[in-house]
């Protein structure tokens, strides 16, 4: 008898392998439904933001989402782009600093997958019409976080392209709508 491939059956299938199968790696079952959810979840102790917008940091007591995967990468993955300095930062791929004008990214840890896409170039589309050529220089840690060593940031969520300021210059987009923005990306053949 077939499987339906109804959600419902589709969910029911999933909770029967997580829970039958205890040994099997929940970021496998994961993979093999095509989504990406919490792979687990980190309470915070709070502790010193270096930030001026505390919001940018962990709050005791709460609980922030980790994810070891990032949703499937198409010819048109949809992300959100933040806007960060690599001139403070040493990046995970080569262990150096990139000034602002330099046009670089550092992705989700499911998509920067492992350091496979370092130094390699993606394009981004920005929804004005606007495209540019990043390249990957280090990888926006969606485990880690709420600690003195992150700065007391959240871990990233699951589908975060940071972004360097010259890519937001090239986007076109307004200072004043610099903080996020919705965008598409994939990999440069």
């Amino acid at each position: 008898m077939p499987i339906s491939t109804h959600p419902l059956n589709l969910f029911f299938a999933t909770i029967l392998i997580m829970f039958s199968l205890p040994k099997l790696n929940q970021a496998t079952v994961r993979i093999i439904i095509g989504r990406c959810h919490a792979s687990g979840f980190i309470e915070s102790k709070g502790g010193y933001c270096p930030v001026s917008n505390s919001a940018d940091c962990c709050q005791a007591g709460q609980t922030y989402s980790q994810y070891r995967c990032s949703p499937p990468v198409t010819g048109s993955t949809a992300a959100i782009m933040y806007k960060t300095s690599f001139v403070n930062k040493t990046a995970k791929c080569d262990n150096r600093t990139y000034p602002d004008s330099d046009v670089v990214v550092a992705l989700s840890t499911g998509w920067y997958d492992g350091g496979s896409r370092c130094m390699r170039n993606i394009t981004i589309d920005a929804n004005n019409g606007n495209s540019v050529t990043a390249q990957v220089v280090g990888e926006c840690d969606s485990w880690n976080g709420c600690d003195a060593a992150n700065g007391n940031a959240p871990p990233c969520v699951e589908n975060v392209v940071m972004a360097s300021p010259a890519v937001w210059e090239q986007l076109g987009v307004p200072q004043s709508q610099s903080n996020e923005l919705d965008i598409t990306w994939s990999d440069v053949s």
